[in-house]
């Protein structure tokens, strides 16, 4: 995709606006995509395939990384060119690595003293829906998955919560319990909380990356978080969820993500 700098610089001054009106406790008037259809449950679970990292938490943090993304500027916006490249050593997608890399760009201008870094971003991803992969689904030019992202019924099973309906089925298709739903598997009240519009479209929809992933950035970013130090990033991946496997999981992952891409420039 080739965006001029006009259009570029617009639409991050537009989403740093937005991000400001949000963290302000602005009104947020988003409107979503049409209630999907609840999917079956799926034995297909990212998290899985990751082993936990053995680390402490709240031991240290996962190494930062150490270049900056590049803001837009004349010809090919830049983020898409960066985008490409750590998708080649990282094996991220590229187009989940923009919205990761977006979310840390917004990050950046609004909350900057949080520091969180897109490889964070993309290792909660990896976990959760394989970067909008989950079941076999792809994502497309414009963010979404070719088919939405449902997670299991949240009905009190064994390691799931039991959480009744609280969208009636508007985002997760299921008007008995709720389900978590998109990229970044959202539970539809923490949704409507955190609701954000990272491709600049004016709605909030948790299935398109964008969103998601600038949602995910603002929720572990909350009240004054760092998540450059060990006690601040641990704090913030294990609100997203209070697993202790789950967050050496994303910390590996995390560390990985940072070591690869600095390897790739030398």
């Amino acid at each position: 995709m080739v965006v001029d700098r006009r259009r570029g610089l617009l639409v991050r001054l537009a989403l740093v606006t937005l991000a400001v009106v949000l963290a302000g406790g602005g009104v947020w008037l988003l409107t979503a995509t049409s209630a999907p259809q609840a999917g079956p449950v799926t034995t297909e679970i990212p998290a899985l395939q990751v082993q936990p990292a053995p680390v402490q938490p709240g031991a240290v943090a996962p190494q930062p990384v150490a270049e900056t993304i590049p803001q837009a500027t004349a010809g090919v916006d830049p983020l898409i060119a960066w985008a490409n490249q750590v998708s080649a050593a990282t094996g991220i997608p590229a187009r989940a690595l923009r919205s990761y890399g977006n979310a840390e760009l917004v990050l950046r201008s609004t909350t900057p003293a949080c520091r969180l870094s897109w490889a964070t971003l993309a290792g909660i991803g990896r976990i959760e829906s394989n970067h909008g992969q989950f079941a076999g689904a792809q994502l497309g030019a414009d963010g979404r998955p070719s088919k939405p992202i449902i997670g299991v019924p949240l009905d009190g099973s064994v390691g799931v919560q039991h959480i009744s309906d609280t969208d009636g089925g508007r985002y997760d298709g299921d008007a008995t319990l709720d389900r978590a739903v998109g990229p970044m598997q959202f539970i539809p009240s923490t949704w409507a909380k955190w609701a954000s519009d990272g491709n600049g479209d004016g709605r909030g929809d948790p299935q398109q990356i964008d969103d998601a992933a600038l949602a995910a950035a603002r929720y572990l970013c909350v009240g004054g978080r760092d998540m450059g130090s060990p006690s601040g990033w641990w704090a913030g991946v294990l609100s997203y969820n209070n697993s202790v496997p789950y967050g050496q999981k994303v910390f590996g992952l995390a560390d990985s993500y940072a070591k690869q891409s600095q390897s790739r420039s030398r």
